[in-house]
């Protein structure tokens, strides 16, 4: 049989599946393909390429229908990208040879058909090499290999570098990913987001550009220790995401961004005017994080942000502040209605200890010393010892003002 090999192809750049179709040979079709191989999308295509286009546009049952009636190995591929079952996997396996069985191997372990996907080979296009290295990684971190991943997936961006930037830097996003992931943050993984944002910058994948600005900011959060500087950069990172995450398209990078903004300001102590300003800008921040993360739909995430919201509200500058206490307290009693109690001690018992804390604020002192004396009882039975004794202590001086109050009063009757 014919040994196939792939003309250039946008491959790896569109999300998938259309980042797995491939383009039939056209003539004067080159000025067209250079705008694809830049992230871009054409306003016009030649015809044998409207399937791709119509799958560009999420419209995958039409993109099918194009491709019905031909049964070149392109469109008998492409058609198993766009819809795919394993006994067409095994027909086109014994069927297509050369660079079109590595990329529908490739396909097939994407889709969980095969076990592993293909061995590397010297004498391939380098755009499917660094494909097959990007599924090779992806398989050894299934292996928990991580080590061996980050090697294979900096062979695959410096082998799509000088034909596909744009792959290369998202290749380079999944690469600082991974080296996150498995070994923390660091300022080489700072550096590789960077790049990868710079190569994605004259591109119109603004959800990828988005998620890199988004791991760059958490990047920078965990490096930041308690560092103002670090955290007003990762606060600007998480800014630059939003410029492109919309919360219709990317509901759960719009939120995540959101919601970590939120945390880089209120990590920051509060020293300066600005700051409080920022406080403000971190409660309307997990406000519109809580617009995705549903208590039905995301439960634990739900959670976390509301806990969040709670404690921003307690600082709130505001020139009815009690509203915003009231509004904790009841956060809060909310999340001790989800919490559990003997599945997460310490969890529940800190719940108690901030709703009690704000309950003292609010005047009601009776509630929040029955609430402080559950969280130290809770504590100490979950042997956090250091945060009884915090706790305790606020319990003490709110039991010294309450009986303060009552002499005054006694004293005025």
């Amino acid at each position: 049989m014919q040994q196939f090999r792939l003309n250039p192809q946008p491959l790896g750049i569109f999300p998938l599946p259309v980042g797995y179709l491939i383009l039939p040979l056209v003539e004067q079709s080159s000025d067209t393909l250079a705008l694809l191989l830049k992230g871009e999308i054409p306003v016009e295509v030649p015809l044998e390429w409207r399937f791709y286009m119509l799958a560009l546009a999420g419209d995958l049952e039409h993109a099918y229908d194009e491709l019905e009636n031909d049964n070149s190995p392109e469109a008998q591929y492409n058609r198993f990208v766009l819809q795919s079952s394993p006994s067409e996997y095994v027909r086109l396996n014994n069927s297509l040879e050369g660079e079109f069985k590595f990329l529908l191997q490739v396909v097939a372990y994407t889709l969980g058909y095969i076990a592993q996907p293909p061995a590397e080979v010297d004498d391939i296009t380098p755009v499917l090499a660094a494909l097959v290295l990007m599924a090779q990684a992806t398989y050894c971190l299934e292996l928990n290999e991580p080590e061996y991943a980050i090697t294979l997936l900096e062979r695959a961006v410096e082998v799509a570098r000088p034909v596909s930037p744009i792959f290369a830097a998202q290749l380079l996003g999944t690469l600082a990913d991974t080296k996150r992931t498995s070994q923390g943050s660091n300022y080489t993984i700072i550096q590789e987001y960077q790049e990868a944002i710079r190569l994605l910058e004259s591109s119109n994948l603004a959800v990828a550009c988005g998620e890199l600005w988004l791991n760059l900011g958490i990047a920078n959060h965990e490096l930041a220790q308690g560092r103002r500087s670090v955290l007003l950069e990762a606060a600007r990172c998480y800014q630059e995401a939003l410029q492109t995450l919309d919360r219709e398209k990317s509901p759960e990078l719009f939120a995540m961004a959101q919601s970590n903004l939120a945390l880089a300001y209120l990590a920051m102590p509060l020293q300066e005017a600005s700051d409080r300003l920022r406080v403000a800008i971190a409660v309307q921040a997990l406000r519109a994080a809580l617009e995705v993360y549903r208590r039905e739909t995301h439960p634990e995430m739900w959670a976390s942000t509301q806990l969040n919201l709670a404690n921003a509200l307690v600082y709130l500058p505001s020139g009815h502040p009690e509203d915003n206490l009231v509004q904790a307290v009841e956060i809060y009693e909310e999340l001790l209605g989800v919490r559990s109690r003997e599945n997460d001690p310490a969890g529940y018992a800190r719940l108690l200890a901030n709703q009690g804390n704000v309950l003292s604020h609010l005047g009601i002192f009776n509630h929040a010393i029955s609430k402080l004396q559950e969280a130290i009882t809770l504590f100490e039975s979950c042997g956090e010892a250091e945060a009884a004794a915090s706790v305790a202590g606020l319990l003490e001086q709110l039991e010294l003002h309450q009986t303060a109050g009552a002499g005054l009063d006694n004293g005025n009757s």
